[in-house]
């Protein structure tokens, strides 16, 4: 069996102690940064050596949208526009937006096969509104529910076409947060947020979604969607309708409090089915993953890439 968790590793290549980590405690996969990739030759030598340590049902992800948001980066890869070029373009010429938001999905798609990935952390669905934070900023289509709904599935499209997982994001909707997650807790005083759901739901048959780590306060003012119940039942799978694999956001990220290990196990109580620890700290990742359990066994065949929707 796989712990419930997708983990970061520390550099480019991976450890004797990273490896006899995986070996002991088989997380369901392993998510690679900026820090772990230099050039295609080392990526694919880093690819082959993970492949050979985590179990044959594990994935390996990136989180790579275009713009700002990119590990694999030029000159060895492509750089895309952020996703707000698409948004702009819709504003004029919707047919033509949505054929470059399908290209755009299939370019990150491509990347991210011939490296051996199989998930992809993307389209960002956040509908960003006036005076909100920029950690989203042009990584979200558009201030347009209905444009980020359809351009998000283009994108997504593209991404399935190339046999890639997308992963949308941030559920139920970080486009209203005022302080950047990373590095505080946001809270979300609004109380109709319709609009901000609007994109999940035109894609809720998307296979990978995220949660965000924000408190809405009306909807549950003591924890962040990531930690609570409510959020994620009442929102996030019945008002919303996403049914499938549900993954933290980043766990490691200051929004949160307390240690990893508690975080972890905080997000899977709340109705997480994945744990998500990016920082790639030796004694974090065992610390989550000895505290965590298994991954529902039902959860394992669809793991890796679906059909075309």
């Amino acid at each position: 069996m796989m712990k419930a968790a997708i983990l970061g590793i520390a550099g480019p290549s991976l450890t004797a102690a990273e490896r006899a980590l995986l070996a002991e405690l088989p997380p369901t996969g392993i998510i690679l940064f900026g820090r772990n990739i230099v050039s295609p030759p080392q990526l694919a030598a880093l690819i082959a050596d993970l492949r050979s340590a985590l179990p044959p049902q594990a994935v390996l992800m990136i989180d790579q949208e275009g713009g700002r948001v990119a590990r694999m980066r030029g000159p060895h890869w492509p750089e895309l526009p952020p996703a707000a070029t698409l948004g702009t373009l819709y504003a004029t010429d919707p047919e033509a937006a949505r054929n470059a938001a399908r290209a755009h999905g299939a370019a990150l798609g491509a990347m991210a096969r011939e490296a051996g990935f199989d998930i992809v952390t993307a389209p960002v669905l956040d509908v960003p509104a006036e005076g909100a934070s920029a950690v989203i900023g042009d990584r979200a289509i558009s201030a347009d529910p209905v444009a980020v709904g359809v351009l998000g599935a283009d994108i997504a499209w593209g991404l399935l076409f190339q046999g890639i997982q997308p992963v949308m994001k941030h559920l139920p909707g970080h486009g209203r947060a005022t302080l950047d997650s990373h590095h505080a807790l946001p809270h979300v005083d609004a109380a109709n947020l319709d609009a901000d759901f609007a994109p999940f739901a035109a894609n809720r048959a998307l296979p990978w979604g995220m949660t965000a780590h924000i408190v809405y306060d009306h909807l549950d003012p003591a924890n962040p969607a990531t930690f609570s119940p409510t959020i994620i039942e009442t929102i996030i799978r019945t008002r919303i309708g996403f049914r499938g694999i549900l993954v933290s956001d980043d766990l490691a990220m200051n929004a949160l409090t307390g240690p990893a290990a508690s975080r972890a196990v905080r997000a899977l109580a709340a109705g997480c089915d994945i744990a998500l620890f990016c920082p790639g700290d030796l004694a974090a990742n065992r610390a989550v993953l000895e505290a965590i359990p298994d991954l529902a066994p039902g959860l394992i065949p669809r793991l890796k890439a679906p059909s075309l929707p």
